[in-house]
């Protein structure tokens, strides 16, 4: 029996966060090695499962060659082995594993794994987020944080969030630990295509910083920007980021 679209995402997420923290426990890598053992390990299992399960649709993943037959398929999935490849080392929890689809360029289903956590959130079956607090919150990265960011948290009057890969960042919004991700720093689509789905899934907002759909599939995979957040405070972020522009 063939697994729907979003069972599938949500399985492969769910068994690849599992294999990553067993390559971790095993204790034989450390450093880079680990991420490296983590990144290829984690890419062999999706790469091959969605070949197996979906041979007709097209693959983009980080840790993959780029094939640009995916170009002429109006299905493209877009994974993201180790999203945090730092944070996975150095066994936090604010690493993530992404299978996003894309269709037609759309980011319409996606499942996004916290391992560290245990979590799996997924587009088609989204929660209840919880409300904003009085002061909002801007998650940035904890190692480099877009000048963007906080220049607009400084305008806003937010307090910022430090954490790891985008993928937690993101899911950060919808777990109710931040209100605002605003990244302006460059990032490539395997970085947002699943946060974005999952994202869109439970009625938040993402687009780039000047509002503009995201679009994915295309032959330049770089991604300069993105913004996710709740739709009640997107046209006041839009507005300060454009001001700053």
């Amino acid at each position: 029996m063939t697994m729907a679209d979003g069972d599938l995402a949500a399985h492969l997420a769910d068994v690849a966060g599992n294999i990553l923290l067993q390559v971790r426990a095993a204790g034989v890598f450390g450093g880079k090695a680990l991420g490296k053992a983590g990144d290829q390990t984690a890419n062999q299992f999706l790469v091959h499962a969605l070949r197996e399960q979906r041979a007709e649709d097209g693959l983009l993943s980080e840790e993959e060659q780029d094939n640009m037959e995916r170009l002429a398929k109006e299905r493209v999935w877009i994974i993201d082995p180790v999203d945090g490849t730092r944070e996975y080392g150095e066994e936090r929890t604010d690493w993530a594993v992404h299978v996003g689809l894309a269709v037609n360029g759309a980011p319409v289903l996606g499942a996004v794994a916290l391992p560290g956590l245990g979590l799996v959130l997924r587009s088609d079956q989204p929660g209840k987020i919880p409300p904003a607090p009085g002061a909002l919150r801007m998650v940035v990265s904890r190692t480099r944080p877009a000048k963007e960011a906080t220049d607009v948290a400084a305008a806003i009057g937010a307090e910022l969030v430090a954490m790891g890969s985008a993928g937690a960042k993101a899911m950060a919004v919808l777990r109710g630990e931040a209100d605002i991700y605003l990244h302006s720093g460059g990032q490539y689509e395997w970085d947002s295509c699943a946060p974005a789905a999952v994202a869109l899934g439970w009625g938040l907002h993402a687009s780039r910083i000047d509002g503009s759909p995201l679009v994915y599939n295309r032959q330049d995979v770089y991604m300069p920007d993105l913004l996710i957040c709740r739709r009640e405070h997107a046209d006041m972020v839009l507005e300060r980021v454009k001001a700053l522009l």
